[in-house]
């Protein structure tokens, strides 16, 4: 969404600046508050040593929640038109910062964002932008929260205007649809999942006879996190496979603690409820490679996640 600040001159009703930040014709807006006259607490730096530097402003408050219905799109791809309009209308950005080099985990919940289903934050990819004006009347301010699922993006609006000024809307969906800039392969997650029940974790990362899941992140697990989120009453379980090597009674624990170390990650890390997981382990009873080379090996020590229940 571009937005547009235009000055009008009336002489008898004095100024009045209408805004519209333009999002793509495929946007919808989810939820709108408007406070007459409040306080918002701008954040102004990343989260550091404790504390999340902010600047707290008054005016009248008003927030809105948009969703835009395409797969993979990537928050640069949805923050870049929107910080361009807020530039052009004369908007200067005070803050901005990308997930972890924001504060990651501590940043996000820092700041008060709408509950889903109308705004998703992903933990592992948001993006925060701050901006202001001097307007007619006093300065403005505006920030964008962004973030995304496999199925959506989702940008939370707050803009701060000065009690006396006049507002239009301060965003529409009138503009070109937003699609993804290319193939993502989260998305196909879901798609297998729905489709045919079941999907391997590909990029999941585990050594020869250790059940410790690698740093990450992991693509596939947040793909698999959204996707429960957008289906909150379905289970799923976690199945664990090894390599051959070893007992089978060995492989079928180390398959079984392979598989809760990677539900383990999305509850910590990713925010799934414990109660759509579950985690087995099958050893090295159900190979999808030759254990007799180490390409076959490596794809053998797998997780696969399951559809269980739809409700």
């Amino acid at each position: 969404m571009i937005l547009r600040a235009t000055v009008i001159c009336l002489a008898m009703a004095g100024p009045a600046w209408a805004q519209s930040l333009q999002f793509p014709s495929n946007a919808t807006l989810t939820r709108e508050d408007v406070v007459a006259l409040d306080s918002y607490a701008v954040p102004t730096d990343i989260w550091a040593d404790g504390e999340l530097p902010l600047q707290v402003v008054e005016g009248q408050v008003t927030r809105q929640a948009w969703r835009i219905a395409a797969p993979s799109l990537t928050t640069l791809q949805i923050l870049r038109p929107l910080r361009e309009q807020l530039r052009n209308d004369r908007f200067r950005v005070i803050f901005e910062c990308q997930t972890e080099a924001c504060g990651g985990f501590d940043f996000r919940f820092s700041i008060a964002t709408f509950p889903p289903p109308e705004m998703r934050i992903n933990i592992g990819d948001f993006r925060f932008l701050a901006s202001e004006r001097q307007g007619s009347e006093g300065m403005e301010y505006l920030t964008l929260f962004v973030s995304r699922t496999a199925q959506a993006g989702f940008v939370e609006i707050t803009y701060v205007a000065p009690a006396a000024l006049e507002t239009a809307p301060i965003a529409d969906a009138a503009a070109t649809p937003l699609r993804a800039l290319g193939s993502i392969p989260d998305a196909a997650l879901a798609d297998q999942l729905d489709t045919v029940g079941h999907s391997i974790l590909a990029d999941l990362a585990f050594d020869t006879g250790s059940a410790q899941l690698g740093a990450g992140p992991f693509v596939s697990l947040q793909a698999l996190a959204d996707y429960l989120a957008d289906f909150p009453d379905r289970r799923i379980a976690l199945v664990g496979h090894t390599d051959s090597s070893g007992s089978l009674e060995a492989n079928i624990a180390l398959s079984k603690r392979r598989a809760g170390s990677v539900l383990e990650r999305l509850v910590a890390v990713h925010g799934v409820p414990r109660r759509q997981l579950e985690a087995q382990g099958m050893g090295y009873l159900s190979p999808i490679a030759s254990n007799l080379t180490q390409e076959g090996r490596e794809a053998n020590r797998r997780v696969e996640v399951i559809v269980t229940s739809t409700r």
